[in-house]
């Protein structure tokens, strides 16, 4: 089943308004729905990821905090990824930003636990997960506290790797 995009379709109609009226745009026109029709076959063609797989990109950013690296950390964001953190005001939009944030983060020695999560695959290069995740947190005196919190993370396929593009991360309210 061959798909094509709005914009695909809207320029086949325009193509089939000019064919056979003579029209020199009539060609062209054709030749783009041909195009784009092409471009979104070719994305509807690419497999989506799997729960599983979007799953794994969570491990993968909790493995990165238990390095206790800020910067391996930030290596996992998209260089134009929006981080709104748990436990800071500043919303942090460039690489320098989010380093700062999960140096001081890092201290803590975060170590993120799933509580609930929901998956949305939007296409074969993105996807949401969302949800509730508690952190334990170690004090400086060696206890540990908790920390309820949503979360969302959006995600998306660049150069073959999944980076975040959008990390959202707020306490979790005690009352409905």
């Amino acid at each position: 089943m061959k798909r094509i995009s709005a914009a695909g379709a809207a320029v086949a109609t325009v193509a089939a308004l000019f064919a056979g009226t003579g029209s020199p745009y009539a060609a062209e026109t054709h030749a783009q729905s041909r195009v784009l029709a092409a471009r979104t076959t070719t994305v509807a063609a690419a497999p989506l990821p799997t729960h599983r797989e979007i799953k794994a990109l969570f491990d993968r950013w909790n493995a990165a905090l238990a390095t206790g690296d800020a910067d391996r950390v930030a290596d996992l964001y998209a260089s134009d990824a929006v981080l709104l953190p748990t436990v800071s005001a500043r919303i942090r939009t460039n690489r320098a930003e989010i380093v700062d944030y999960f140096e001081h983060f890092l201290e803590s020695k975060p170590v993120g636990r799933i509580q609930e999560r929901y998956i949305n695959v939007l296409s074969p290069t993105a996807a949401v997960d969302t949800g509730l995740y508690q952190f334990t947190l170690t004090n400086e005196d060696g206890t540990t506290s908790k920390v309820d919190a949503r979360y969302t993370f959006v995600y998306e396929l660049r150069g073959g790797r999944w980076l975040i593009l959008n990390h959202h991360s707020s306490a979790l309210p005690t009352e409905d």
